[in-house]
Order: structure tokens, then sequence, then C-alpha cells
């Protein structure tokens, strides 16, 4: 809620009717209008005029851009084809208009030709876990952790990412509720749990099938649920078998009595509530730990119960239609993958000549930072970034075009976190020559001499476009009515069940075996998958495993050039258990370096019991040019692929901490 006087908002609040956020904003989000009008603010197209990386730029105006890019997108389609250019999309403000379904832009870049871009980034490996066995990666509505009586918290710190679920749990917690976390790192929610387990990280598929194996041992299985809502029990209870509490704890570090404290309480607690995010399947096994845990609710029929069950992402009960117009391609093109941005851009082989950037910000968001710093500084890569701040991407653009923030610009969102629709309408006018990105992209078309009508069509048309879907959950949701009350709850049931008429997967149970799964290759059976840094030997000289979880004080990238919230992160930092600290001869406070054999960067060490012996934790978003350094954590992410999707292995590198 925005209000605006003279033309100039003056505050933001949550509301306090809405039902899931009652209000609340977080950190990040609390300094939302004194971010949309710093000075570094961009506010009109730019040219570069320097060396690509140097961040040189001279204005422009909107013709002389439109002309320029126009001109050099049709030199490139005449020589190299459409697929020569990459839209390149990131999350951006999650908008179904402006940012993540990419409806903004798709129908444009389909016209031309171009690649089609495989946004990767986020969710992909743990989507396609759960949709192995659910037949969706939608699970329980969050707000039924109120109901809840036993909470797993696993990988997943919810006072920093997701605060609003805090609310339920703690209703839960005064109805007798035990909460429990799962995670390599002590967080400031597990700080707040009745209990943590801080697991090698990886290795939580072989919990979760731990787990089991002592709901067996209780004889706790329902075994009424068992035959008539999964199948292949008989399989997958084999598979359970093999992995006793005893050799469960050598894999994951934590006490066998403690596997089994906590496996005797998911045996005998219904309704039990899990609450899995995307941090837990970034690592080379992380389809394969989605999958798996999706399993347990299966054993103990938490599903037939009323806050049982998992939630990873209410994305799949959200039956919005984002129009692909595949029609519009004149035939097949390439995909291109997100995360291998650097070996897409190093490719002789029908080569990318333009990069299209929106919503992103890979140089400091995406794997293999200084392969892709080099690969973008070639000067036969026409970029052009489309920004409200001077990122490290930007640096690289050969054009820039000012974006619109969130109250400058119309979008529906529906939120991964929560079971609503939200309209966004602008509060004010766009500063400077600001443009939101459909606008943007109108603009090129005409400029082009595009003649499609669908690339002509405004804002409000794409939102009814959206909304026409005859979906029962759609039923009374119309865009009036979103434009009149600013939410609305999907027309699902409260509280909210959603596989009590049988689960969307082709047998319509729960899928332990699942012969989808087997024809991708991922074994018809869910089997604990390790990451790297759990299941091998560090290579010689890199004997930590690096994990790097969301900041309290940054969104990925954004918001990591504002000073009050810099001054709050305290700069880059790597925690080190004790031990770890004491065989380097690290002291607390020390500038340090830590590295691979892919890059490195400097953080300031905390020694800390936060994190058990081994590892090595530091937070994503810090932007690599405000670092010390120019360096920022993804110079060590190898740019590999998790095992299902080919989703990103952020949490799955080794390095080595050394003094500088």
């Amino acid at each position: 809620m925005v209000t605006v006087q003279d033309g100039r908002a003056t505050s933001m609040r949550g509301n306090p009717d809405h039902p899931y956020t009652r209000g609340a904003l977080c950190v990040k989000v609390n300094r939302y209008l004194e971010h949309s009008r710093a000075e570094d603010r961009i506010l009109y197209p730019m040219r570069r005029v320097g060396p690509k990386g140097a961040g040189e730029f001279e204005r422009i105006s909107w013709d002389e851009a439109l002309d320029e890019i126009a001109t050099r997108l049709r030199a490139i389609i005449d020589e190299y084809g459409g697929e020569a250019i990459w839209p390149y999309q990131g999350t951006g403000t999650l908008g179904y208009i402006q940012g993540e379904s990419g409806v903004a832009g798709r129908r444009l870049w389909h016209v031309l030709g171009a690649s089609r871009h495989d946004a990767n980034i986020c969710s992909r490996a743990g989507s396609y876990g759960l949709t192995w066995v659910n037949g969706t990666p939608g699970g329980m509505d969050p707000e039924n952790f109120a109901l809840s009586r036993l909470i797993l918290l696993w990988g997943t710190n919810t006072l920093t990412s997701g605060h609003h679920l805090w609310k339920f749990i703690q209703d839960a917690r005064k109805a007798g509720a035990y909460v429990v976390a799962i995670d390599p790192i002590r967080t400031r929610t597990a700080d707040q749990a009745d209990e943590h387990l801080p697991i090698r990280p990886g290795t939580d598929g072989a919990l979760a099938l731990g787990l089991m194996h002592v709901v067996l041992e209780e004889g706790a299985e329902d075994r009424d649920y068992l035959e008539h809502h999964t199948l292949g029990w008989d399989e997958f209870r084999t598979e359970i078998l093999k992995y006793p509490p005893a050799r469960v704890a050598e894999i994951t570090g934590l006490p066998e009595e403690s596997i089994r404290a906590l496996g005797r309480r998911l045996a005998h607690t219904r309704p039990t509530g899990i609450r899995a995010t995307h941090g837990l399947q970034r690592h080379e096994g992380g389809g394969s730990a989605l999958r798996l845990i999706a399993c347990i609710p299966g054993v103990t029929g938490d599903w037939r119960h009323p806050g049982g069950g998992v939630a990873f992402s209410t994305t799949g009960h959200m039956p919005l239609q984002p129009d692909t117009r595949m029609d519009l391609l004149a035939e097949p093109v390439r995909r291109l993958t997100m995360t291998r941005l650097a070996d897409h851009l190093e490719a002789e082989d029908k080569p990318v000549k333009c990069l299209w950037v929106y919503g992103a910000n890979p140089v400091a968001s995406t794997s293999d930072q200084n392969r892709i710093k080099r690969a973008m500084a070639r000067e036969d890569l026409f970029t052009v970034v489309m920004e409200q701040f001077p990122t490290d991407t930007v640096d690289y653009a050969d054009i820039v075009l000012p974006a619109t923030m969130q109250i400058e610009h119309m979008d529906l969102h529906a939120g991964y976190g929560h079971m609503y629709l939200l309209w966004n309408e602008p509060a004010v006018a766009p500063p400077g020559e600001c443009a939101s990105t459909t606008e943007t992209f109108r603009r090129l078309a005409r400029r082009l001499g595009l003649t499609e009508p669908s690339l002509y069509d405004s804002d409000l048309e794409l939102a009814e476009q959206l909304l026409a879907s005859d979906h029962p959950a759609l039923a009374g949701i119309t865009l009036d009515r979103l434009r009149k009350e600013g939410w609305v709850r999907l027309n699902v049931p409260a509280p909210f069940q959603p596989f009590a008429d049988g689960f969307p997967t082709p047998s319509g149970r729960l899928e332990f075996a699942s012969a989808r799964a087997a024809a991708m290759g991922h074994g018809r059976m869910p089997e604990y998958v390790p990451s790297r840094t759990a299941g091998s030997a560090p290579p010689a000289g890199y004997p930590l495993a690096l994990v790097t979880p969301a900041s309290h004080t940054f969104l990925n990238t954004t918001f990591g050039n504002n000073p009050e919230l810099r001054r709050r992160a305290k700069g880059p930092r790597v925690l080190l258990n004790a031990a770890d600290a004491a065989a380097r001869g690290l002291a607390d406070g020390q500038r340090v370096r830590v590295h691979n054999r892919h890059g490195e960067f400097a953080a300031d060490l905390e020694i800390s019991d936060r994190v058990r012996p081994g590892v090595a934790a530091t937070t994503k978003g810090h932007w690599a040019k405000l670092s010390p350094g120019a360096s920022s954590v993804n110079a060590v992410v190898e740019e590999r692929d998790a095992d299902m999707g080919r989703g990103p292995v952020y949490h799955d590198n080794f390095v080595q901490v050394s003094a500088l």
C-alpha cells in the first residue's frame, strides 16, 4: 500500500488485511521507496563509450537507442539468423506481465526467431523431483502449517527467506507443535526452532530414507493410505530398508540417536508439515533429495490430514494461462540454458551475437563468474541490458535501457509461497524516461516495423489473457475484481488439501515408482544421490564444502547497492568452524581469500559454531564490483548441473580458505 502526495510516493506499508502477510514487510522491502529514488537509479537510455566491463556510458535518446538496436538486430538476423539472439530473462520482480513468466517479450522473440531461454536457475531440480512423486511441484497451502503438530523446516531459513510463514508456525507452536530445523548452518530460524539438526551438506536424501526407516521400525506406516493412494510401495520399502539410522548417521554426520528420535516423532505425530525450499535442491543430488522428501507423506499418510504434507512451491496450483504463442515461431529454435551462460557465449558453432538481459544480473548471480566476464567482454557480442541500477552486468552492455520498478508499472503476481493472486497498480509515474518491460518491447516492435497485432497488446489485455482460464481455481476471479480488491485467494477450500481427490500423476496416485522419471533417465524408484561435496573426496588443496545461502538484507543481488542494507550486511563474510580456522592459522575478523581452481573472492572471516567442521558458509547477493577484489561468491561456483532439470549447484563446491 503506497501513499502518494503531489505525484510522489511518500510512504509504503503492508496491507494488514491480507491473510498471509498481515501487513508485515521484510527488511529488504521496507526501504523500497528510498531505493526507488536512489542517486544511482538509471533514468535514461545510455550507450557504451568505454571498454566492456568499465561501465562508461553516455546518455542518448530513446530514438537513438531504438534505432541502433533495430539496426544491429536486423544485421545479426540477416547474417546469422534469429537464433543468434539470446533473450536472457531472470525472475526480476516475479510478475506475470513484466517478469518471470515470459509474457513480456516472448511474442517478440518468437517473431524474430530468437533462441528460447531455459530459465532453470531457481527451482528446476526440486520441481522435477516433486513432480515424479506428486505430479506437480505444488504442495501444501503454507497457511496450513498452523494446523501441523510436527514441523520440519528442511534446508530453509524461514525468518530470512519467507518470514510471513513464521506467523503460522507460531500459531502451530501455541497449539503444541514441535519445530525442527534441518540445516548445515545454525541460521536465525534454527535458533528459534525447538531442535536443530546440523546435517552434512547434500545428504538430505539419506536422512529422508533414515527417517522413513524408523517409521517402519515403529510399525507406523499408514498401510491403508499406502494401499489405496500410492504406487510402487513394495519396491520403495526395499530401498528404505537399506538405510538404517546407523548408516544414515555415518552419511549425514548426525548422531544416530537424533535420527531415531526425530524418526519416532515423525512416526507418531499427525499431522507433520515439511517446508523444503529452493536452496535445498541446489546441489548435484538436489532433485533426488526433494523426490525422497516428497515420499515421506506417502509413507505416513500425512496428505490425508490438513496441516500434513510438503510445501515447496504453490506455483503448481496457479492456473494462469501464460500465452506462449508458439505459433509465432516460423520454425523450431534451440534452447539456451540460463546457468550455462559462459558455455553458450564461448561456443563458436552457432554463436550468440546478441545477448538481451532483463530481470537478471548474471555477472553477479550466475555460476562461473570469471568465464562470464571474459565471454561478455567480446566486442562482437551486442549486449542490451534493461535495468534500474548500474549492476555488474550493466557494465558490459552496449546499450542500457532504463526500467521501471514495482510502484511504477502494472503487474499480476502469484506468489510461490501462498495461494493468492495480487494486482499491482502503478502508484506513481516512472521517473526520468524509465519504461516498463512490456512498453519497451512494444516500442522495439514498432521500430522494427513488425505487424503482428499481438505484439502491441496493452498490459490490461495481457492480464485478461492470463486470467482467461476455465480452471475452477479461477472461478469468480476477474481482472476488474482484482483491480478493485487488490488481492484474491484462489477458489480453493480452506484448509486446502491439494491431493484429497487424487494426484495429478499418470496413475492418479502418489508415485514412489515413476515410469516418467525412468523414461527421463532418473530411475524408476527414488534413491539417495549425494552432492559432490558429500559423495566424493575433495580435490587436492580444496577440502571445504561451500554453501551460499540467501542474505537477510538482499534479494539475490537486488538491493545489493542500497547503502543502508549494505551497511547491515557488513560486507562479504565467510563462516568457519573454530577447528578449521585454527588448522589454517586464521583469526576472527581477518580478511581471507576463498578460492578454488575456478576463481576466488575476498571476505572477512567469522569464526563460528554455526557451521560444522569441513563447511564454509557465505551469503549470496553481494555485487562483485562493490566487493573487495571486484569478485563475489560465484567466482568459485562451477558451471555444472544438478541431477535433474539442469538445475544449478550453488551449494556443492569445494574451496580453500587462506590468509590474504
